[in-house]
């Protein structure tokens, strides 16, 4: 039993085979996943396949929110909208919400990107959303780790209650222990299974069983051997391979704890309710 938390699965890629990409996962043994929204538009869309896949063998959960690159979205009007949205009984967090120093430092992206100082201000504003609601947030960190984390420190203090997920988290063995104080969860992806990604190797060596969850990120960060290809849920397993072999511990025992650990954080047993 498996819980991919974090597929982007309405993504223009799973158009055409989004119910054989569903099968895939069940026969794997994926029971369920969690589609974040990254912009208004998508997270009505993962909205609506939640609940399109609410009784499925391979069931779907939400989250709703606005990406770092697309801050300068969240008007007064989006935020008041995420709030309805989030009140769906499928909507497990908030997110995926976040940092994102890289993408601002590119030149001639050929897209519009949020500015480092519009970021913060959606985040605050969603971290807000997040603890007026009791939900836990799915985080986007790229170059903005110690930003990042110096926010979140704040928004933690005082309230232990609150709790999210690093998703893809990339901040090395270094920022591990700062990040697991602050309860949050580790989200390991398809580059683990990666042979040069040592700092990640580390962190899922290091990491505590009881911090971990898998993810895909479908479909991006495929792990190997399908790099290059379309990622899609049924290949958390492949993750799951890697951590048991990195942590020395059978896949049996990676399945369940990350599976607990994803039930606990999201309060799946109690979605739907």
């Amino acid at each position: 039993m498996l819980i991919d938390t974090h597929a982007h699965l309405y993504h223009a890629r799973f158009a055409d085979d989004l119910d054989a990409t569903l099968a895939r996962a069940a026969e794997r043994g994926v029971t369920a996943v969690i589609v974040p929204g990254s912009t208004l538009e998508d997270s009505r869309a993962a909205v609506a396949l939640a609940d399109r896949y609410a009784d499925t063998p391979c069931a779907l959960y939400a989250a709703v929110g606005i990406h770092p690159t697309e801050a300068d979205s969240l008007t007064p009007a989006t935020l008041a909208e995420l709030r309805e949205l989030a009140h769906h009984p499928c909507v497990v967090a908030i997110g995926e919400i976040g940092l994102d120093n890289y993408w601002p430092r590119i030149p001639n992206r050929g897209w519009p990107c949020a500015e480092p100082s519009q970021q913060r201000v959606a985040l605050e504003a969603q971290l807000a959303l997040a603890a007026e609601l009791g939900l836990p947030v799915i985080l986007h960190d790229r170059d903005a780790h110690a930003d990042i984390l110096d926010m979140l420190r704040d928004w933690m203090h005082g309230h232990p209650e609150r709790s999210g997920t690093l998703h893809a988290y990339a901040a090395g063995p270094a920022l591990l222990p700062e990040a697991l104080a602050l309860n949050l969860y580790i989200g390991m992806d398809g580059p683990v299974t990666f042979e040069k990604a040592a700092g990640l190797h580390e962190v899922a060596r290091q990491a505590p069983l009881e911090r971990l969850l898998l993810e895909t990120d479908a479909p991006y960060l495929t792990p190997h051997p399908y790099r290059g290809q379309r990622n899609e849920p049924a290949y958390v397993a492949y993750v799951a391979e890697r951590v048991a072999a990195l942590k020395d511990l059978a896949v049996e025992t990676i399945a369940a704890a990350t599976t607990t650990n994803a039930q606990r954080l999201f309060r799946l047993y109690s979605a739907r309710n």
